[in-house]
Order: C-alpha cells, then sequence, then structure tokens
C-alpha cells in the first residue's frame, strides 16, 4: 500500500462529501500502520482529525493544531485521566449534557458506553438506571462501572436492595419491575439494545420490556435508548418526547469474505473452508453457530481436527469442568483445543470466565456462539465466521446478521475485522422500529395514552379486559394490584386465566401452601397445576420438568455432578440442567409469585403464602448470596468451600448479596486463599476474577493473582 496515494484518495473523498467512503479508507491505511508498525505522519493525523477520528491521532508526529484537538474533545469519562472522543460522540454527549432525550442507533464500534459514563462522571445524578438485556451483560456493565463510580454511587443489579443516596441499578428488564415501586425519580434512564422492544425482534421478551419503558419513562427526568442497525423509528407512546438519531459513524471496517458462493451448501465444504480460516487466522475468532445442533456439530469437528494445546492455565480450567460438571461434556475437551462455547444456557459464571480467557491474548483462541455472543456481552474478535444464517429455528434477519458482524474489529486492537461468510446471508433491508403494544399488555395499558396509536377494535379490547379484571378481582382491588405492580409477567392473559381458575375452580387451588412443605413429594401436584397454566413454556414434558424441581431443590446440599446422576434416571443432561434451571428461577419464579399475589387477591386468606417457595426457586434452591455470587463471576462450587470451611456463612437469612460482597471485600482474595485449604488451581483464577470485579473505585491496587501450583 502506498501511503501517500492512499492519502490522496481520502482526501478525494472528503471533498466529494463522501465522510464514509473516506472514514473506511483511513481505518485500512492504519492497519496498514499497525500492521507494519509504522508511525502515522503528519498528512496521516491531519485526515485523522478531517474524518472525526480523533483518538487515532498520534501525539508525537501531528502538528499543533491536530494536537489541539485532541486535547479539545477530552471528556471526563470516570478514569484517573480524561479521554479523547470521537466527533459523533462528543456531539452526543453534549445533546445528552444538554438535557435532550434521545434514541440512538450507532454501529457496534461506536463507543457507546464511553458517552454513559461521561455522562455519570461530568452530571453526577443521583439516580441512573440502566436496562440491558441480559444477566450477562448486567455485569459486564457493573464490573465496568464498579471501578469507576462505586466510591461514590451504590450500584445495585439483583433485587431487593436498599437504595443509597445516589445509585446506579443495572437491571434486565424483568428484575427492573421489582424496583418500579421503590423509585420516585430517575434522574437518567438508559435502555440498551432498545430494538428488543418491537415483537418483530424479540417476541418473548418485548412484553416486559416494553412494560419497563413505559412505567420508568413515567418518572424519568431524561431517557437515552441505544440500539445499532435502526433506519427509522416510528411514533410510539414508548418513546413520546424522544428524537431519534441515525449515527452511521465507524470506528473499525468490515472486510467481507463471501465463501458460501463457492460452498453452495455443502457441509463438508463448509468444515473444510471453516478449518482453514482457523489454520490461518493470527487472531482470535468469533464462530457464529446460529442454532444448537450447529454448536455441537462444530464442537465435534474441532474436538476432532485440532490438537490439544499445551497450556497450563486451559487445561487447569479443562480439569476444574470435569471435576465440577463432568469429564465427558465437549466444552471440557474443547477448552482443551484453545476453544470455548458461549450461549445462553451456561451458568453465567461460565459465560463470563471464557469470555475473559477469550480477551486474553494467550487463552483461548477461538469461541463458538449462538445469537449470545451479541446480547450478553461486548467482545469482539479479529474474524468473525458465520456458520449458519440462522437464529434458533427462525431465518437470520438482516438486522441481527448486521449486528454479528459488528463484531468483528475492536477500536485501537483490530482496525480492520475479517467477516468470513459461510452461509447464504438474508436480504439488505432498511430497519424501522416500530414499537407497538402487544395483546399481552392490555393491562398495563392507559386507554388515553394509547387512544392514537391503537385502532378502536383494540381499544376496546382493552377496555374489555379491564371491565372482565375488575368484575373478577373487584375494580379498587384490580386497580390497586396493577398500580403497585403486583404481577411479574407481562402476560395479561396469563393473568386473567389464574384469576379465572381461582373463581370457577377454587377447590383445585386448596393446598398451594403444600410448596412450602420440606418434603419435595408434597410438591407434585401443585407444580403439574402450575405448569400447565403457560403450556409452551418450559421446553420439556411436565412430569420431567416436575422431576427436576423437586431433584434442584438439593442445589445447595449437593454437586452439580451429584445433581446430574439422580438426573440421569429422568434422561435430563448436562445441557438440559442448564436450560431447565434457568425455566425455573425465572418462568417458574414469576408464576409462582403471580398465583402467590392473585390467591391473596381472590380468597383474602393470609394463612396461605407461598412467597418464600417463589424466593427459593428464583435462585435455584441455593442462598440468595451464592446465586448473586454467580452473577458476579462467583460459581456455586466455589461458595460452598468458603462456606465449609466456615469462612462465611452463606446459610445466614440475613446475609444479602451487598453484606456477602462487603465480607468477602474485607476478607480479601488472599485471606480466602489461606483460609480454604479446599480451593484447587483454577478456583484461585476464578477467585481472582471475581475479586477483580468488586474493588471499590477508590482502591484499585489489583491484588495479584497467585501461580496456579499455589
Amino acid at each position: 500500500m502506498d501511503v501517500f496515494d492512499s492519502c490522496q484518495l481520502i482526501n478525494d473523498a472528503l471533498n466529494r462529501g463522501e465522510d464514509q467512503a473516506a472514514r473506511d479508507q483511513l481505518i485500512q491505511l492504519l492497519d496498514f500502520h499497525q500492521s507494519n508498525r509504522l508511525q502515522q505522519s503528519s498528512l496521516v493525523n491531519h485526515l485523522i482529525r478531517q474524518t472525526g477520528l480523533y483518538p487515532y491521532i498520534e501525539l508525537e508526529s501531528s502538528n499543533w493544531s491536530d494536537r489541539f484537538v485532541f486535547e479539545s474533545f477530552k471528556a471526563n469519562v470516570g478514569t484517573d485521566r480524561p479521554i479523547t472522543l470521537h466527533r459523533e460522540q462528543s456531539h452526543l454527549l453534549n445533546r445528552l449534557l444538554n438535557g435532550e432525550n434521545l434514541a440512538i442507533s450507532a454501529p457496534t464500534s461506536f463507543g457507546k458506553s464511553f458517552v454513559i459514563d461521561s455522562f455519570i462522571a461530568i452530571r453526577r445524578p443521583d439516580v441512573v438506571v440502566i436496562i440491558v438485556p441480559t444477566i450477562a451483560l448486567t455485569d459486564e456493565v457493573r464490573r465496568r462501572l464498579q471501578k469507576k463510580f462505586s466510591s461514590e454511587y451504590k450500584i445495585i443489579t439483583t433485587s431487593d436492595v436498599d437504595l443509597a443516596d445516589k445509585n446506579i441499578l443495572i437491571f434486565p428488564q424483568e428484575r427492573a419491575l421489582g424496583y418500579i415501586s421503590k423509585l420516585k425519580q430517575i434522574d437518567m434512564l438508559v435502555v440498551d439494545e432498545f430494538y428488543k422492544a418491537s415483537a418483530k425482534f424479540d417476541k418473548e421478551r418485548s412484553p416486559a420490556l416494553l412494560r419497563v419503558m413505559l412505567k420508568l419513562s413515567s418518572i424519568a427526568k431524561q431517557r437515552y435508548f441505544l440500539a445499532p442497525n435502526i433506519s427509522r423509528m416510528n411514533n410510539s407512546p414508548f418513546t413520546e418526547g424522544m428524537e431519534f438519531l441515525e449515527l452511521s459513524f465507524n470506528t473499525v471496517f468490515l472486510k467481507k469474505t463471501e465463501l458460501y458462493k463457492e460452498i453452495g451448501g455443502d457441509e463438508n465444504k463448509k468444515s473444510t473452508a471453516l478449518l482453514n480460516i482457523l489454520g490461518q487466522a493470527k487472531s482470535k475468532s468469533l464462530i457464529y453457530a446460529g442454532t444448537y445442533s450447529s454448536i455441537y456439530s462444530i464442537a465435534n469437528l474441532l474436538v476432532d481436527k485440532l490438537q490439544p494445546v499445551e497450556n497450563p492455565l486451559l487445561n487447569s480450567f479443562a480439569d476444574w469442568l470435569s471435576t465440577n460438571y463432568s469429564s465427558n461434556w465437549q466444552l471440557t475437551n474443547l477448552i482443551r483445543r484453545g476453544v470455548g462455547i458461549h450461549t445462553g444456557q451456561l451458568h453465567r459464571s461460565l459465560s463470563q470466565i471464557q469470555v475473559r480467557l477469550f480477551e486474553e491474548d494467550a487463552c483461548l483462541e477461538n469461541i463458538i456462539s449462538t445469537s449470545s455472543i451479541i446480547e450478553g456481552v461486548n467482545t469482539c474478535a479479529k474474524n468473525v465466521i458465520i456458520w449458519k444464517s440462522k437464529k434458533g429455528s427462525t431465518k437470520l434477519d438482516d438486522f441481527t446478521y448486521k449486528n454479528i458482524m459488528g463484531r468483528g474489529g475492536r477500536m485501537f486492537k483490530h482496525f480492520v475485522g475479517n467477516i468470513f461468510i459461510l452461509d447464504t446471508p438474508p436480504n439488505s433491508t432498511d430497519t424501522e422500529l416500530d414499537l407497538k403494544a402487544p395483546d399481552s399488555l392490555y393491562g398495563e395499558i392507559d386507554e388515553a395514552t394509547f387512544k392514537d396509536s391503537m385502532s378502536p377494535e383494540q381499544m376496546a379490547r382493552v377496555i374489555a379486559y379491564k371491565e372482565e379484571m375488575g368484575n373478577l378481582l373487584g375494580k379498587d382491588a384490580y386497580s390497586k394490584a396493577m398500580s403497585e405492580n403486583t404481577f411479574q409477567t407481562s402476560d395479561s392473559a396469563l393473568i386473567k386465566s389464574i384469576a379465572i381458575s381461582m373463581r370457577q375452580t377454587p377447590s383445585d387451588w386448596n393446598g398451594l401452601a403444600y410448596l412450602n412443605s420440606e418434603n419435595p413429594e408434597d410438591w407434585d401436584r401443585m407444580l403439574y397445576m402450575l405448569i400447565k397454566l403457560q403450556p409452551a413454556g418450559w421446553e420439556i414434558e411436565y412430569r420431567k420438568f416436575v422431576a427436576f424441581v423437586k431433584i434442584l431443590s438439593g442445589n445447595w446440599r449437593h454437586s452439580v455432578v451429584s445433581l446430574l446422576a439422580e438426573l440421569d434416571t429422568h434422561d435430563i443432561g448436562l445441557m438440559q440442567f442448564f436450560k431447565l434451571e434457568r425455566n425455573a428461577t425465572n418462568k417458574l419464579a414469576a408464576l409462582v409469585s403471580d398465583v402467590n399475589a392473585m390467591h391473596k387477591l381472590v380468597f383474602k386468606d393470609p394463612a396461605v403464602d407461598v412467597s418464600s417457595f417463589a424466593a427459593k426457586l428464583s435462585h435455584a434452591f441455593m442462598p440468595p448470596a451464592v446465586y448473586g455470587l454467580e452473577e458476579y463471576g462467583l460459581p456455586r462450587m466455589i461458595s460452598k468451600k468458603i462456606h465449609d470451611a466456615g469462612v462465611l456463612d452463606f446459610s445466614d437469612p440475613d446475609l444479602s448479596l451487598h453484606h456477602a460482597v462487603n465480607r468477602l471485600r474485607k476478607i480479601s482474595l488472599r485471606g480466602i486463599i489461606r483460609r480454604v485449604p479446599q480451593l484447587q488451581g483454577f478456583d484461585r483464577y476464578l477467585l481472582n476474577y471475581f475479586y477483580e470485579g468488586i474493588q471499590v473505585a477508590r482502591d484499585l491496587k489489583k491484588d495479584a493473582p497467585p501461580p496456579l501450583s499455589a
């Protein structure tokens, strides 16, 4: 590449007003400089300034005017030193500081998190609520903000935590519902990946997100919604008063290689292409599998074709997986070959530690993933390989396809992301975000607010629904229940079906209190009755799910290996264990809670209260702090060792997550290692990762990890 000729082409594109083309060419030129270890000339620095990519300016070789711009666009982002923002980041931040309500669409590489952090650092708002799509992303955001703001703010990610004077609350939409009644005012409401409020993109979870957006927006002084790849946004009560901005400003370039044309649907050719890419790759690769069956296929291929790597840390991790889960698990064998798996079903600590190992230089080289890698974490890679253009059982839409490709490249690390397309891509389309109230939210809708966005037929159904619920429960009782957000589920039809069942067949609900029994054999009848209320929600036969819940009740007393031995008699394996535990802690726990609330409204019997059973379900029958710590990156197995060593009593009913974190912080990493003799090799690495995530901003001296052999 001739540097001067490239600069001339970039300058010509700028003169024609083709900013994105100029930026793409410049980023490729910077990649050439990085690959060949060349210093940027003053001419290159000047073009960087012209394209607005100010953070890429090299001060040593720039003239005074370019250095002035570099310094002028620095902003406080909560770190020790201010960070230079690019042109569009600075423009966006200024508009937020002026109090505007903005819904933006920007590429993955835009750097949207810097804008949030800078707003908090400059404005110091009292209450910030950040809604994220997954629990995995909750912890990632928590870790980032913990390092910057924990000395001033209480950072809350779990339910039932008391508020402080200044709070940053980070939740997935389902968890945020529990705080609606506790918050009187929000200074800034941030909704990340807000496109998921559209049923077109996430039919199952969109009602809950719409409900949260509606409720929290009513008490928010300012709102900031973020998404990638949206071209237009319709007018909607959910985004009323917000301005939509499409910011196409990219900081990396995506180089596409369309191998699907020569593969032509031949699975053997596809497998050969994948192995060739991985064999020639000099950097990390994300492999988007698309379906769980494809993950298994790719995993089998790589276990068969790749040789184990000589990496003590990965071998220690594989041994840890063998001991704590299964030696026959695909993941155990993949880890020994430098390959990880990322899905939404795994225990959160497992997903987190694999991302950590992937981001370290000499650890995992490849990760096979479903869409969880784009929904649950912000990791990127030099190479993105699209194996199958599907998302579960449905064909991949253009929006998600672009989002996956956006994981290629990373600012300052990989100027160019290589995208290898092994399956026919979806047709390219403009993406308009159309946010409409679904039928499942009829109980939440205020007729006056939605009168202009709903048809007469829809409005009639809303009114009829509320009248029917008023007749079933009493108008005042129903109104109070809705105003207090009594029900966790966002499915109005399910809530109505529970009320009808209790009114029409009250004898069926005799014995609900048996769920409080310490003997799981007493739960059968009510568990069957509950899961039949939501017939499509469990992904397994009723009898197997009931058996699973009963066996899961021993989750704290027994190891995962022991539970799997019991579950084997019901033909439930490890991957199903992950999936069913998720269903129990989320869907079933919410259902039990709503049934309990409805039972009080219908029967008015204070003696029947199964809220304790719902709570046990919600943390998988483990102590609440243990379940919460797993989201922070501390596996349950290590918490059990700490408990058994008498270092911290997790069975203490008064031990909240925040109290546990504070106690562990005081004990220190070295104190835990000294006082818990049962800890083995990889336990110490996991503990170090956990402790990194609970450091207080004012004390960031890293407690160095001891060697694995310690």
